[in-house]
């Protein structure tokens, strides 16, 4: 039996790869990028997020906590997070539901078959099933499990990655891999550094790696990559030009799509229930704009511009009282 640590499934997910999809999100990311929109993804371990507008005050759940963690003030519930170990045993007992442990341990017996409980969507649509996270390759035995089990039943697969792993994690995994997600956030080794806590140098040197396995493979995966369109960090210009020109260069042939995520701020939310400060809370949404500017610079780096596809929510044009 091989055992994972998930978050959560999202079904009906349109999202995450074609058609409609089931996405496995993975607990644990060894990059700390500073605009995560899955901050609940990054540890490996269990947290206890809490939510303020559900709790009632009634202390159960200190009462239960076996080591003390929770203490209240007059703000609210609080939560010692060097001392939590993710037991859970507060949630338990929360009559409200203020508290929610997030991250649970499975067998990939048991997520194949509640992944399978969604065949109809797949076929019917073109879908399949999406390992995302977090960071899959950090649980390349229960991946690897999770993947094969699928394409033993038909499901199409797809692998969501940051790109930092070894390279006999992927050549592990991409066998059974139809489509890979690969995340380039930004192209300069020192910007790549300070944004996200690590080097982009394994995450090039995996990308043309799995290039290569597309080129010997019989029935090679797709190939999407996808760049997240943050505010004075990734949607620069330059940024955009270098990687497009990185893609043109050592990818040519190879790619099926270069996707522009526009940034969002839905998040927010998930990082004051963790007790998490996050420095792009005041940030809006994209305008169309902004995501068309970034789209048509993307489009004249040196790719095939018809890869080229912006996605994502944009903010509403202000509306201005017309004068009378």
């Amino acid at each position: 039996m091989t055992l994972g640590r998930i978050l959560h499934l999202q079904r009906l997910s349109t999202e995450d790869g074609p058609g409609i999809r089931t996405t496995v999100f993975f607990k644990g990311c060894p990059l700390r990028c500073a605009w995560c929109h899955n901050p609940e993804s990054i540890s490996p371990k269990p947290q206890t997020q809490w939510f303020a507008v559900r709790c009632i005050g009634c202390n159960t759940c200190l009462e239960a906590c076996p080591n003390g963690c929770l203490s209240r003030g007059a703000d609210g519930l609080h939560i010692d997070r060097q001392r939590c170990e993710g037991c859970g045993k507060c949630a338990q007992v929360c009559p409200a539901g203020a508290l929610e442990l997030l991250g649970r341990t499975v067998s990939s017996e048991e997520l194949l078959r509640e992944l399978l409980k969604d065949r109809a969507y797949y076929e019917a649509s073109g879908g399949g099933a999406t390992l995302s996270g977090g960071e899959p390759t950090l649980q390349p035995d229960f991946a690897e499990a999770l993947l094969r089990g699928l394409k033993e039943h038909g499901i199409s697969t797809a692998l969501d990655t940051c790109g930092l792993c070894s390279e006999q994690t992927l050549d592990r995994l991409l066998p059974y891999t139809d489509l890979v997600l690969f995340d380039i956030k930004l192209l300069d080794p020192a910007a790549h550094r300070r944004f996200t806590g690590a080097s982009n140098e394994r995450i090039l040197s995996n990308l043309l790696h799995i290039l290569d396995f597309i080129r010997r493979a019989e029935r090679p995966p797709a190939l999407w990559i996808r760049t997240p369109l943050i505010p004075a960090a990734t949607d620069s210009d330059e940024n955009l030009r270098a990687i497009g020109s990185y893609l043109a260069e050592h990818l040519d042939g190879a790619i099926s799509r270069w996707e522009l995520c526009a940034f969002n701020n839905l998040c927010r939310d998930q990082y004051t229930r963790l007790g998490l400060e996050w420095d792009y809370a005041g940030l809006p949404l994209m305008t169309a704009e902004e995501l068309a500017r970034c789209e048509q610079v993307a489009r004249s780096s040196g790719l095939r511009p018809d890869l080229v596809l912006a996605t994502g929510a944009t903010r509403a044009p202000q509306l201005v009282e017309s004068e009378s």
